[in-house]
């Protein structure tokens, strides 16, 4: 099959947000697919060791399966397990089934050392067999209706066997997997390889979605055209350019692409800002805000000159003081949601899940 070509509109495929530790959890995830343009989520890993978590331990990370598993948005959102025992993983990805997700996903490209170092992650990408054994114990554990999903790198320290992982996930029983376009080694450094997903497309049955290095329509179609797939996830990108999404279906559906405007994204960022400033302690409240402009700032001008204003200080009536003095054009907005006490969802108001927001955005 020949990858889309690179100028060329096509029906609508699907654009996943990526999960990404310490970042995009669901107060971001519920902002994001606010702006729209994203088909599903999957969310930050649960970390599985040698135990059957509670179910308030999946509540905690994701909080959507309180509404069906979706966003209020109503995206859907795949909880996503990290972990090396078979059993163990297989025991937990029922129980997080059984809470009303479509499916469970399995983490096996996570680089970071701390989880390589206790076997998880990337790690597992060294031996195909072991791959193949948690991915057959989590099919068979989760109900037949329900998705079994996986994400992978090239490989650990090369991309050698990248084509035997994704083989083994998918004689697993993985009914989809993600392919990040570099390995352990390479963390995230560009570029992303994106024809080696070529190469593992052409040797599974089972679809294929394309990540790395997707930071605007250019790189997604250049990414289509050298993957062969149509489908992407997107992490990084999407938190810098919420907007981009949404350009990508512009562009799939030969419309002119309307970019989104800072002065609409404000309103995004004071739902945002909403949602810290009522389930968060005062102390972490300006980090919350200052690590998302960080990002911002690497596609809007005016998140520079906010981040600049900002970076210095941790009190939070100086962040309110700057979305009020931004003069939205909505500014009613963000005064509604400050003064309206369920202006969040109410899965967010009782003592559980105010810990848990806290401990999230902390």
């Amino acid at each position: 099959m020949t990858g889309p070509h690179l100028d060329q509109p096509l029906a609508s495929h699907m654009i996943v947000l990526a999960p990404m530790e310490g970042l995009l959890d669901f107060v971001l995830r519920d902002v994001l697919t606010r702006v729209g343009g994203v088909d599903r989520c999957v969310s930050e890993f649960i970390r599985v060791t040698n135990t059957l978590l509670p179910e308030r331990t999946f509540y905690r990370v994701v909080p959507e399966l309180r509404l069906g598993g979706k966003t209020l948005s109503g995206v859907p959102v795949r909880p996503q397990l990290l972990g090396s025992d078979p059993d163990c993983l297989a025991d937990n990805a029922a129980r997080v089934a059984s809470l009303g997700a479509d499916g469970v996903d399995l983490n096996f490209g996570c680089p970071a050392k701390q989880v390589n170092r206790h076997g998880g992650g990337a790690a597992l990408l060294q031996d195909p067999d072991v791959l193949f054994k948690i991915t057959q114990a989590v099919r068979r554990a989760v109900p037949a209706h329900q998705v079994v999903s996986a994400k992978m790198r090239l490989g650990f320290e090369h991309d050698n066997d990248a084509e035997a992982c994704a083989q083994a996930l998918a004689a697993g029983g993985a009914s989809e997997i993600v392919v990040h376009a570099r390995t352990k080694a390479d963390g995230y450094r560009p570029p992303a390889y994106w024809p080696r997903i070529e190469d593992i497309r052409r040797v599974v049955n089972v679809p294929i979605i394309a990540n790395g290095e997707i930071w605007n329509v250019q790189d997604a179609l250049k990414a289509r055209e050298a993957s062969g797939c149509h489908d992407l996830m997107i992490g990084r990108g999407m938190i810098t350019h919420p907007g981009l999404g949404l350009a990508i279906k512009q562009f799939d559906a030969a419309q002119k692409q309307q970019p989104l405007p800072w002065q609409e994204l404000q309103t995004h960022i004071a739902v945002f800002w909403s949602h810290v400033r009522q389930h968060i302690s005062r102390r972490h409240q300006a980090g919350r805000l200052k690590q998302w402009l960080n990002f911002l700032r690497k596609h809007y001008p005016e998140a520079q000159d906010a981040y600049l204003q900002l970076r210095l200080t941790n009190n939070p009536d100086d962040f309110d003081r700057w979305l009020n003095n931004a003069h939205l054009e909505h500014q009613h907005l963000y005064q509604k949601l400050r003064q309206q006490p369920n202006a969040t969802p109410t899965w967010m108001h009782d003592d559980e899940d105010e810990a848990m927001f806290e401990q999230a955005c902390a």
